[in-house]
């Protein structure tokens, strides 16, 4: 469970995973660079009644401030979009006590995840904004695996994050060709 423990979200974004776990009794902190996203976090925090602490900083910035300061660390949706990702999953490594848990998601690098996330959610469906992913940004599970390796992070479960967009529901499975998830965990 989430109860007491003290949890760091990445590219907090518009807050909703990080006032998510924080409803589920987690001390949460949620970063971004976007003052723009982080407002949308604020305005939904003070309607909701949760206590989220929200910071405009880098992943780097706040690992050089917080080393082992939290027991969770998630980063979701974002690896795609930072110009270095192993500079942000090496932060991210050094935001985790030891025998703590740290989770990426982020988009395969294939044709398949080219047609499904570009052309189909971005041209087709219009879920995202036009131009919101660059294709040579994706990261490979294995390039990702690497990293983590390289921080310090032993790889705990890989494992395909899949939409449907006909039911609008989210599932995980084994295929990784498009979206995938990664636990990894700091060794104590």
């Amino acid at each position: 469970g989430l109860a007491g423990k003290k949890v760091v979200d990445i590219g907090c974004g518009g807050g909703l995973l990080s006032e998510g776990m924080a409803t589920r009794g987690a001390e949460v902190t949620g970063i971004d660079l976007s003052e723009k996203a982080l407002g949308v976090a604020r305005l939904h925090l003070f309607e909701s009644g949760q206590k989220v602490d929200y910071r405009l900083t880098s992943a780097e910035d706040f690992a050089a401030e917080n080393e082992g300061a939290f027991d969770i660390v998630t980063c979701l949706e974002m690896l795609e979009h930072v110009p270095d990702p192993a500079s942000t999953v090496a932060a991210c490594a050094r935001l985790v006590r030891p025998g703590g848990h740290v989770f990426f998601s982020t988009l395969n690098r294939n044709l398949k995840a080219y047609v499904l996330a570009i052309i189909g959610a971005e041209y087709v469906l219009n879920m995202l904004p036009r131009g919101t992913h660059d294709y040579a940004k994706f990261i490979r599970p294995s390039e990702l695996v690497r990293h983590c390796r390289n921080s310090g992070l032993d790889t705990v479960e890989l494992t395909g994050l899949h939409y449907n967009p006909l039911s609008r529901t989210y599932s995980l499975g084994g295929n990784t060709d498009v979206n995938y998830l990664i636990h990894t965990r700091r060794p104590e």
